[in-house]
């Protein structure tokens, strides 16, 4: 286990966290004189995109598993946040990663999950409150949030985007449900973005990411990052992994997601081991910016002789999880 204890390379998502926690907060993470740029660039991208698949995706909620023979009380599971959440573009709901991560989780736990999905497609972090609401009605075990891509595209300060986002999952795990949240995606893949746009909203939306990390450790919840599972690799085949739109992910692309997720989801339930090889431990703001950088990495709170934190903030947990199919059971 190797402990890294001091780190420059995090000072972005420090500033973040710190407006929010301030109730402050610069315009943007890139500062103002951005702004004006990023949304005229942002609004013909959006024109560009248009919305191809309308705003709905398809009717998910339900119970999963017990087409494998599995019963007892099922594991109560909400999946909230924008159109990447419902699966925004397709056409079957086993396509979608709220239902690959309810299958897979059942799979796991050899019991049934019951699935509501509470996305809505164009939500930002301050939406995040109301879709809160519903899904403590169902008193969930597990709460999957995927947000920020439609705060970075619609300019939202980073400080407020993280304060609505922090607030969700604290009170997701007062109430007692364990939370996963993808992080903000890469949207400098996104190829009806134009540059310097695409090259601003990457570092925007990294920024973001990290900040979010920090956010959501130190209100109890587990991260995975987006950044990099939805970057290089769309990047690189950007007809497979993206659908018709060329925003939204396509069925790969969704799979690859919720194969990056699904063990989180796991071991925060206790159902997956939490292995020790490869993991880091480090400053909290430091494994943020590291997480961001690497595949379906996940970042925890964690202890380090017995403490929460050190010289330089709380201690957390990253660790690099393969993404790919779960072994089966």
């Amino acid at each position: 286990m190797r402990v890294i204890r001091t780190s420059s390379a995090a000072r972005a998502a420090r500033r973040i966290v710190t407006a929010a926690a301030l109730g402050g907060g610069g315009l943007t993470a890139l500062g103002a004189l951005t702004y004006g740029l990023l949304m005229a660039e942002a609004q013909l991208a959006r024109k560009i995109v248009g919305r191809p698949h309308g705003a709905e995706g398809p009717p998910s909620d339900g119970v999963y598993g017990e087409e494998f023979g599995f019963s007892g009380e099922p594991i109560r599971m909400a999946f909230l946040g924008d159109s990447t959440s419902i699966g925004l573009g397709m056409k079957r709901p086993d396509d979608t990663p709220a239902v690959i991560i309810a299958r897979g989780l059942a799979a796991v736990a050899e019991r049934p999950v019951q699935l509501r999905v509470l996305g809505r497609s164009g939500a930002r972090s301050a939406d995040l409150e109301g879709q809160v609401d519903r899904a403590l009605e169902a008193d969930p075990d597990i709460a999957c949030i995927f947000i920020g891509a439609n705060d970075v595209t619609n300019a939202t300060p980073p400080a407020q985007a993280v304060r609505h986002l922090q607030r969700a999952v604290r009170r997701l795990r007062e109430a007692g449900a364990e939370v996963v949240v993808g992080t903000c995606p890469d949207l400098g893949t996104v190829r009806p973005i134009a540059q310097p746009l695409r090259w601003i909203t990457r570092r925007w939306s990294r920024h973001l990411a990290a900040a979010q990390t920090v956010a959501v450790i130190e209100a109890g919840g587990r991260t995975v990052a987006f950044a990099d599972i939805l970057g290089p690799e769309f990047e690189a085949n950007p007809a497979e992994m993206f659908g018709p739109d060329r925003f939204h992910p396509s069925a790969q692309g969704y799979l690859q997601a919720a194969y990056a997720v699904l063990p989180s989801v796991c071991a925060a339930l206790g159902l997956w081991p939490e292995p020790e090889p490869g993991r880091v431990e480090g400053s909290e703001y430091l494994l943020a910016a590291m997480a961001v950088e690497e595949s379906g990495s996940e970042v925890t709170a964690t202890r380090v002789a017995g403490r929460e934190s050190g010289p330089q903030g709380r201690w957390a947990s990253l660790l690099r999880r393969r993404s790919g199919p779960m072994p089966s059971t």
